[in-house]
């Protein structure tokens, strides 16, 4: 299971979701959906480069792999 680290990306930055949206270009129906979400079966792989450039992490650090 995936799952984007964006909630606690953001609150290190003290942004709302919303200025996640805005600064990477990410429609925010989808920046909250990946934040909210508690698993993803399937994933943009536009936004992905734009949320891990907009945090200054790598891709790696954004999303976290889940064994289950």
């Amino acid at each position: 299971m995936k799952l984007l680290k964006i909630p606690e990306l953001a609150e290190e930055k003290a942004w709302r979701l919303k200025q996640v949206s805005d600064r990477s270009g990410v429609i925010y129906s989808t920046v909250r959906s990946y934040a909210r979400c508690s698993g993803m079966t399937t994933v943009d792989f536009t936004a992905i480069p734009k949320l891990a450039h907009t945090f200054d992490v790598t891709i790696e650090d954004l999303v976290e792999i889940l064994e289950e």
